[in-house]
């Protein structure tokens, strides 16, 4: 997706699913996240009330509960809402939750990405591999990349307000 429209074409599918998803499902508005291939939908579930003074596991196994509670009973009408979604944006859907700190992403796509690495880099992900980090180089780089995005959230917020600041001076400008 171009990031000229993307924060728009969000807003859209986020007002989309406002009206059409039932409006007991979640706590406030989706977050809708869109890239080449797929569009995410994550909703905030009310955490469960546990007894006061619940261990921390008692709380978590209650937030593992309400979780598979949610997908359970929604899973028919989650899947002909995406099915709507996948005919009018043309990419997959796949959904998610959010209860308290833990987020839980259903089914999701895996794609593969070609990518050419000098040697330095593949003994990178040869060093991974060899220590047990990774069963294999696809797996070391997808971990060396979820690294990254953990570490550097501020600088790649930073970078795509960055870029659609210059998308919107492109657009502002002579056609």
């Amino acid at each position: 997706m171009n990031s000229s429209n993307s924060a728009e074409q969000v807003e859209k599918i986020r007002g989309w699913l406002t009206g059409r998803l039932p409006q007991d499902w979640f706590e406030g508005p989706v977050a809708v996240s869109v890239d080449r291939e797929e569009l995410t939908v994550v909703g905030t579930l009310q955490a469960p009330d546990v007894a006061e003074g619940a261990s921390a596991a008692e709380q978590a196994a209650a937030v593992s509960g309400r979780i598979k509670e949610f997908r359970e009973r929604t899973r028919d009408h989650r899947i002909e809402i995406a099915r709507e979604l996948e005919h009018r944006l043309g990419r997959k859907v796949a959904w998610g939750v959010q209860v308290g700190d833990r987020r839980e992403l259903f089914t999701t796509l895996s794609i593969p990405v070609m990518t050419r690495l000098r040697q330095p880099e593949r003994l990178v992900l040869d060093t991974l591999v060899d220590a047990g980090v990774a069963r294999s180089r696809s797996e070391a780089l997808a971990w060396c990349v979820k690294l990254v995005g953990k570490n550097a959230d501020g600088w790649l917020g930073d970078l795509r307000a960055a870029m659609e600041q210059v998308s919107k001076v492109r657009a502002e400008g002579p056609s």
